[in-house]
């Protein structure tokens, strides 16, 4: 789906080389999703990166500044309820959102919060699986299985937890027990 146009605003899936990087430099994530090393899916990825230029280098240098500040500002604010703060990779990720005014998928509320507070679109994973769904990229089906096996693997975070009852009910139907 990565690289892939759908709906009528031409929503375009990809994850950010940053995304990529992090995953490679870090044990815990490559032990938590080995998945993500996966040939095919990494052949995927990098076949459907976003190429940036001189003029937005700058301006994403600039803007992960200046959200990185805002949040090592008030890191108490980000870190209650269970919250993470946003790391440097994830201020990339919505200075990208920000300077390209793309939408920013992520279930981090670390992320959302701070999102917020600079006007940054930003979804959850079910509402992008949404999405997908509403433009036939994704099936219910295909949903479920997703729910499953995040459930399985015990990487389903608070949000998806929450809304398996409400949010996921409606839009996708009943999932596993």
């Amino acid at each position: 789906m990565l690289g892939k146009k759908f709906g009528e605003k031409e929503y375009v899936l990809t994850i950010l080389r940053d995304v990529e990087d992090e995953v490679k430099r870090s044990s815990a994530l490559r032990f938590k999703f080995p998945w993500f090393n996966d040939a095919d899916l990494a052949t995927e990825r990098l076949a459907a990166q976003m190429r940036l230029n001189a003029d937005d280098h700058k301006k994403l240098a600039a803007a992960t500044s200046i959200l990185r500040r805002y949040v090592l500002d008030d890191i108490d604010r980000y870190s209650r309820d269970n919250r993470s703060p946003p790391s440097e990779v994830d201020c990339r990720v919505l200075a990208f959102g920000q300077i390209r005014d793309a939408i920013v998928a992520t279930d981090d509320l670390g992320m959302h919060l701070l999102a917020g507070d600079f006007e940054i679109p930003v979804w959850h994973g079910c509402e992008l699986l949404a999405k997908l769904r509403t433009h036939k990229m994704v099936t219910n089906d295909l949903v479920r299985k997703i729910y499953a096996a995040l459930e399985e693997n015990e990487d389903l975070t608070e949000t998806w937890i929450a809304a398996k009852h409400t949010t996921f009910v409606k839009i996708f139907g009943r999932l596993p027990a």
